[in-house]
């Protein structure tokens, strides 16, 4: 099992955020918060044209085939930079239509998705209800416990009073998805839909670990240039240590990461989402009381990071949720060696 990324990987990478750090992603964040979702869209496209989300959709589809490894890569670069709208569920989508076994919405579908024109949000079964950026989103899809795939059509029933569901991040519009077209049925959507869950779990997983990095680097650089006493407040043991302990909880998040999307097994991916999730939340913590009360502003960008890591923490799997999937994991037959 290899734990780091190929060289080919690793420029793939780091396209992505110097894309992405050219982009001021900060301000589209801002604006897709207030409902403007031009620059949202454009900065989506400009994604799309790296072949990131080609990357969940099947080779037969326009895809470059499933490849959760490489996803997973690119998707820390996406909660690295904060970038707003349902990215986890686009991909999801794809993944759930590649793997329907039926060409029909594979075809229908497929192509916008990979191409970046279109995007899709989506419940699942055993999910939240809640449907992310279904105002923002081109298609929204709901798969229904009795194994059912609809087309939400237009804009979904939204709660209440006709508005978004506030979430603790203004860029994260919640609504509830209502009836729509039917697109298939049947045992096998159900067995799609739940990879593509534990796809979703994955990816979000991905964007907590970028989350928890870009929440602690602008916490060292804020800790070398704060000064009490006449020193840098990052000159401080409490500090070092605080500092120190949100590092390895983010290092050890990493190879679990990995190992998740090596393997994609319900255990291993729950294992990397409980990790990281509690990482990246330790990391805002972190943020927070080391800025002191000028975190709480939102004219600091550091508040749209801050704002993420709860929300992507609990999405696609809570940690108790998580814990409980880990649990139920069977032990791994191990073979003893003697000599």
């Amino acid at each position: 099992m290899r734990f780091l990324p190929t060289d080919e990987q690793s420029d793939f990478a780091r396209t992505l955020r110097s894309l992405l750090g050219a982009a001021d992603v900060p301000a589209v964040v801002r604006a897709w918060a207030g409902g403007e979702h031009g620059p949202g869209r454009a900065l989506w496209s400009r994604l799309a044209g790296t072949g990131l989300f080609a990357l969940a959709a099947a080779e037969s589809y326009d895809g470059a085939g499933l490849l959760p490894l490489e996803l997973s890569l690119g998707f820390v670069e996406l909660g690295r930079a904060g970038v707003p709208g349902p990215v986890v569920e686009t991909a999801a989508a794809s993944v759930l239509l590649s793997e329907l076994g039926d060409e029909g919405p594979a075809k229908r579908f497929l192509p916008g998705l990979v191409a970046g024109g279109a995007s899709a949000t989506l419940t699942l079964p055993g999910g939240s209800p809640y449907a992310l950026d279904a105002d923002a989103a081109t298609y929204c899809f709901t798969v229904s416990a009795t194994g059912e795939l609809r087309l939400s059509e237009g804009v979904p029933e939204v709660v209440p009073e006709g508005g978004r569901l506030a979430s603790l991040d203004p860029a994260r519009g919640l609504s509830v998805p209502a009836g729509g077209e039917l697109l298939a049925a049947g045992p096998a959507v159900t067995a799609a839909a739940e990879t593509a869950a534990r796809w979703a779990r994955l990816l979000t997983a991905a964007q907590c670990l970028g989350v928890g990095e870009a929440l602690l680097a602008r916490t060292v650089e804020y800790a070398k240039q704060r000064t009490q006493f006449g020193a840098p407040i990052g000159s401080f043991q409490a500090v070092k240590h605080r500092l120190a302990d949100t590092l390895l909880g983010l290092e050890f998040a990493r190879p679990l990461l990995w190992a998740a999307a090596l393997s994609t097994a319900p255990g291993d991916v729950a294992a990397a989402k409980l990790t990281a999730g509690e990482a990246a939340y330790a990391a805002a913590r972190t943020a927070l009381q080391l800025h002191g009360a000028v975190g709480y502003t939102e004219e600091l960008d550091l508040s749209l990071w801050l704002r993420k890591a709860r929300p992507l923490r609990d999405a696609w799997g809570t940690p108790a949720a998580c814990r409980a999937a880990v649990l139920q994991t069977p032990m791994r037959a191990t073979r003893r060696v003697t000599t």
